[in-house]
């Protein structure tokens, strides 16, 4: 017998002990870096063709020359012998976070999934399935961004100054706006997810939405760069989604109600009585030969 089956047959509910979740956790850890290396080795192969999509966005002009163009503009550097070197080794590392979302995202569910209920575990595929569209979507939306927010940037520059911007400063830029997006925008499946677990109702989640709300505006004003701009399409994004997940989780407890009227109450909450009189089958009649049994007839004597 596999050791898999075995170690279920002896432990059905799939209890572990701390050095159990330890292991667990450092083989999905494991999982996951090896996904990420093995992305960045490939996109170190296009780490040039890579590093001019992310530098497109920058407004680039003549040394000397900050006003070619309209409004201004920078000059892209690579200061000291090592930069261009650990310049290709963040390009491939970012390509790699992001193209291995999909895996690093599953082996995220997949140690926090043990300590659901079996209804609860069917939900890993929807993880994946949606949960890697959104980070995607997010980090789009970050690099849609940037070429309408660097220049804002580069617009507080004094009049006669030169704008030297190094690859390393927009790659730190682009990957905390594409980090900072993609997991925002991973809000909505977890509330999603929790109302399909039960822990949440749709109801509950809308009556915390000022409270969201002011969450959401304080954490894009904490995690955006200095920029205005950043900070307001952060936030009106991820409000929209929680929008969007309420909705969600009000149409499934709708579906609940009508598949189980009872599936909403806590475990010390009644049910409530159905008092509605409902009309009582008439009783067939006996008759005299179908009479009740004598004891002696009961005790066969």
């Amino acid at each position: 017998m596999p050791r898999t089956q075995s170690a279920r047959s002896k432990n059905p509910e799939g209890r572990m002990s701390l050095t159990e979740h330890l292991r667990e956790l450092r083989n999905r850890l494991g999982i996951a870096v090896v996904a990420v290396v093995v992305v960045a080795i490939g996109a170190a192969f296009f780490a040039k063709d890579i590093m001019a999509f992310l530098t497109e966005p920058v407004p680039m002009c003549a040394y000397g020359d900050p006003d070619a163009g309209e409004g201004r503009c920078a000059v892209l550097s690579q200061n000291g012998l090592t930069a261009p070197f650990a310049t290709y080794l963040r390009v491939s590392l970012l390509v790699g976070l992001i193209g291995a979302s999909p895996v690093w995202l599953y082996q995220c569910w997949a140690f926090l999934a043990p300590g659901l209920h079996r209804n609860e575990k069917k939900y890993s595929r929807v993880v994946v399935a949606v949960g890697v569209p959104l980070f995607l979507a997010g980090t789009y939306l970050a690099y849609w961004l940037l070429p309408r927010a660097i220049p804002v940037l580069l617009s507080f520059s004094a009049d006669q100054a030169q704008n030297f911007v190094t690859v390393e400063e927009v790659l730190d830029f682009t990957l905390r706006l594409a980090l900072v997006f993609g997991i925002s925008f991973e809000l909505p499946l977890l509330l999603v997810l929790l109302n399909f677990a039960g822990v949440v109702t749709g109801q509950r989640m809308i009556s915390w939405w000022r409270w969201m709300v002011l969450g959401i505006a304080v954490f894009a004003a904490a995690v955006t760069p200095n920029d205005l701009m950043s900070m307001a399409v952060l936030q009106i994004a991820v409000t929209g989604l929680y929008f969007l997940a309420c909705g969600i989780a009000l149409l499934n407890d709708r579906r609940r109600r009508r598949a189980d009227p009872d599936a909403e109450l806590s475990d010390e909450e009644a049910s409530r009585l159905d008092l509605m009189p409902e009309p009582v089958a008439r009783p067939d009649r006996v008759s005299a030969d179908e009479g009740p049994a004598s004891p002696g007839d009961a005790s066969g004597t």
